[in-house]
C-alpha cells in the first residue's frame, strides 16, 4: 500500500518509520568502535574456542551474536602486535618488530638489524585516520609502543595523547604496580571505557581498550583464585588456579561493557572487537644460559608455563601457531551473521583497513597499507587470497627465538630461520645453521610434521616468496655477525642509558 492510500495519521508514522530507519543505516554506515585487546591470550583460552576449565559467558554471548575468527593472527609478542595494529603495516616495514626497550645479543651468530625502539609522533595511526573522520578516540590501558616521556610499557601519557591520534587516556594508576597486582587494572580501564561512551553518546568513538590481563605476572581477585584452588587448581604451573580466575574476572568485566552499551542505547551502533596480541604463555625458558661442559651443546634451562594452547603448538614468542593464532569475535549489529565461525586467514595489520572502512577514513596518499578490509567476511562474503607473514630477525631465548621470519600461503606454512636455531625437540638444544620448516596447516595444525625435505620445490619457492618481501618493505635478510663470539652465541644485552 503507498502512503497515498494511508490516514494522515498512519501516513506520518510510516514517513517517521522510513526517516528512523534512514537514519539507524546512517548510523550503522559509521558504527562506533570498541576494540578490545587482552594480553597473553593463548587461542583455547575462551569457552566459545575450546576452554574445558573456565566459563566465559560473555564472551561466548558476544560470539553467538557475531562471527568467531578460528584463524586470526597477530606477532608472537606485545610491542610487535601493537605497532602492526595501529600502523596498519607489517613489522618489517614499520620497523617495529621488537619488544621495547632495547636488549640484544651482540655476540649471536647472525646480525640483528636495529629496530624502531619508539613509536613516532609523527606516525601515521588508526586512531588519527578516526579522528579525522570525526570520532571521537580514546586509548585506555597498555601501550608499550614508546620508552619515553610520551609513555611506556604501562600507559600513554595524557599530555602526549593528542600526538598518537587520541584525545584521552586512562587516568594515571593510584596503586604502585598496579598492572601486576590486584585485578591488573581490569575493573578501572571498564570503568573508565564506559565514562568514555557515556561523554560521547552523540557522536562516533572509538575505544583502543588494551589490558594488561592475562600478562605475567598474572594476578587476579583473592575470592576467584580461591574458587579455582578449592577445585583443585595448582598454584603455579599449567592452568593455575590464578590464571583461570583472572580469565573468570576479565570476561565479567566484558560482560559489564556489553551490558552498558544496552543500558546506553548503543548496542545497535557499536561494532564490538576481540582480540589477544599473541599466544598464552607456554614454554618459557632462563636467558643467558649457563657455560655447557666440553663438547656439550647449549641447552636453555626451561620455566614453568601458565597455559597450554593445544591443540596449537607451544605458545607466546615462538614461530608456531600457538604463539601467532588467537581467539577473535566481531560483532557488528546488522553487519555480522550471528553465531557465524570464519576460517579465512586474517591477520592484526587488517585491522586499520577495516575499521577505515566501517567509519569512512583514509590514509594519508602513499602511505602503504599491508593489510585488506574484513567487512566482507563479517557478512558471509569472501576476500582474495594472499600471503601472510611475519619479520622475526631477533634472539629472545625466552621463547626459543631466533632470527626468522614466517609466510602462510593456503594451507602452507613455511618458517626461514637465517643462520641458527634453538630445537624445541631436542630439549632447547642450540644449533648453527640455516634451517626451513614447512608444515600444512590444514592437516597438521599442530606443526608435528616438518615437510621441507619432502617437499624442497615448494620449500624453496615459499622462501624466496618470503625473502622477496622483506625486501619490498625495506627491511633485509640478516646475515653473518661479524662479532659472533662462539663461546657467548645467546649472551643476552641490555642498554643502561637512553638511546
Amino acid at each position: 500500500m503507498t502512503l497515498a492510500g494511508l490516514s494522515r495519521r498512519d501516513a506520518l508514522c510510516a514517513l517517521a518509520g522510513t526517516a528512523m530507519t534512514q537514519a539507524a543505516r546512517a548510523a550503522a554506515s559509521r558504527p562506533n568502535i570498541l576494540f578490545i585487546l587482552m594480553d597473553d591470550l593463548g587461542y583455547p583460552s575462551l569457552s566459545c574456542f575450546g576452554n574445558r576449565f573456565v566459563p566465559t559467558p560473555n564472551l561466548d554471548r558476544l560470539a553467538k551474536e557475531g562471527v568467531r575468527f578460528t584463524q586470526a593472527y597477530v606477532t608472537p609478542q606485545c610491542t610487535p602486535t601493537r605497532s602492526t595494529l595501529l600502523t596498519g603495516q607489517y613489522t618489517a616495514r614499520n620497523k617495529m618488530w621488537h619488544v621495547i626497550p632495547w636488549y640484544g645479543y651482540p655476540s649471536a651468530r647472525v646480525t640483528e638489524p636495529p629496530y624502531g625502539e619508539n613509536l613516532s609522533r609523527d606516525a601515521f595511526t588508526m586512531a588519527k585516520g578516526l579522528k579525522a573522520a570525526g570520532y571521537a578516540t580514546a586509548c585506555i590501558g597498555k601501550w608499550h609502543l614508546t620508552a619515553n616521556p610520551d609513555g611506556n610499557y604501562i600507559g600513554l601519557n595524557p599530555e602526549a595523547s593528542h600526538h598518537y591520534g587520541f584525545d584521552v587516556t586512562q587516568t594515571p594508576a593510584k596503586i604502585p604496580n598496579e598492572h601486576n597486582t590486584g585485578d591488573k587494572s581490569v575493573t578501572r580501564f571498564t570503568e573508565e571505557a564506559i565514562a568514555f561512551f557515556e561523554a560521547n553518546r552523540e557522536r562516533p568513538w572509538f575505544c583502543y581498550l588494551a589490558h594488561h590481563s592475562i600478562h605475567r605476572a598474572v594476578s587476579a581477585p583473592p575470592l576467584l583464585v580461591e574458587k579455582y584452588r578449592r577445585l583443585g587448581y595448582p598454584e603455579t604451573g599449567i592452568n593455575h588456579a590464578t590464571y583461570l580466575a583472572a580469565i573468570e574476572h576479565f570476561d565479567a568485566a566484558i560482560g559489564r561493557l556489553l551490558a552498558s552499551l544496552d543500558r546506553m542505547g548503543l548496542r545497535e551502533r557499536t561494532a564490538v572487537v576481540f582480540l589477544s596480541d599473541n599466544g598464552g604463555v607456554y614454554r618459557t625458558y632462563l636467558p643467558n644460559p649457563p657455560a655447557p661442559a666440553d663438547r656439550e651443546p647449549v641447552r636453555l634451562v626451561e620455566a614453568p608455563g601458565d597455559f597450554s594452547n593445544a591443540p596449537l603448538r607451544a605458545g607466546k614468542g615462538f614461530a608456531y601457531e600457538g604463539g601467532l593464532r588467537v581467539p577473535m569475535i566481531v560483532r557488528w549489529p546488522g553487519v555480522t551473521q550471528s553465531g557465524a565461525t570464519c576460517e579465512t586467514p586474517v591477520h592484526a595489520v587488517d585491522l586499520m583497513p577495516t575499521f577505515f572502512e566501517m567509519a569512512g577514513a583514509k590514509a594519508p596518499p602513499n602511505y602503504s597499507v599491508d593489510g585488506v578490509s574484513l567487512v566482507p567476511l563479517f557478512g558471509g562474503k569472501r576476500i582474495a587470497r594472499r600471503a601472510l607473514y611475519w619479520y622475526m630477525p631477533f634472539y629472545d631465548v625466552r621463547w626459543l627465538a631466533t632470527p626468522s621470519a614466517v609466510i602462510r600461503d593456503g594451507d602452507y606454512k613455511l618458517i626461514d630461520y637465517f643462520g641458527d636455531f634453538i630445537d624445541e625437540d631436542k630439549r632447547a638444544e642450540y644449533t648453527v645453521g640455516a634451517r626451513l620448516e614447512l608444515y600444512n596447516l590444514r592437516n597438521d595444525p599442530g606443526e608435528t610434521r616438518n615437510l621441507a625435505a619432502r617437499m624442497p620445490d615448494r620449500a624453496r619457492s615459499m622462501q624466496r616468496q618470503l625473502h622477496a618481501w622483506i625486501r619490498s618493505c625495506g627491511s633485509e635478510v640478516p646475515g653473518l655477525n661479524p662479532k659472533y663470539d662462539p663461546h657467548l652465541p645467546l649472551a643476552e644485552a641490555h642498554r643502561t642509558a637512553p638511546a
